[in-house]
């Protein structure tokens, strides 16, 4: 199996993917897909409305080349057309393990700077968590 198709298995089974057209725009229109991937087979009415949920936001939308079925086959099901992945590190791995990842290079460049965002927050809420139990009153 390809390398990307295996980032998608793993966003499936951490929870950090939408999959299907329904579930994936209610994710977009929720801000909270940082990738739109979509089968390179799917028709161009998918490719339009997966573009459209990404319309006017910073959410990233590729066309994959995989086709529906093998997107299916990787995540166990029959097939699939579209898929929204949730966690910036992993759409970024899948972007950046797709053969043509170089045609990618602007969807890269956003995704790089979200996950540098992700990671400063977290360290932000960790050093604040730190600070709090270190300032409580020892008995």
């Amino acid at each position: 199996m390809d390398k990307a198709l295996n980032y998608l298995s793993l966003a499936r089974k951490a929870g950090k993917a939408e999959l299907g057209e329904e579930p994936a725009g209610a994710a977009a229109r929720a801000l909270h897909a940082y990738l739109i991937v979509v089968a390179g087979d799917a028709s161009d009415h998918t490719w339009r409305r997966a573009k459209s949920y990404v319309a006017g936001t910073d959410q990233q939308c590729i066309r994959l080349p995989h086709t529906k079925d093998e997107i299916g086959m990787a995540i166990g099901r029959t097939s699939l057309a579209i898929a929204a992945i949730t966690d910036p590190a992993l759409a970024l791995a899948l972007v950046q393990s797709l053969p043509t990842a170089e045609k990618f290079a602007a969807v890269t460049a956003v995704l790089t700077e979200k996950v540098q965002r992700q990671r400063k927050r977290q360290a932000e809420a960790k050093a604040h968590l730190r600070n709090r139990r270190s300032g409580k009153k020892k008995n």
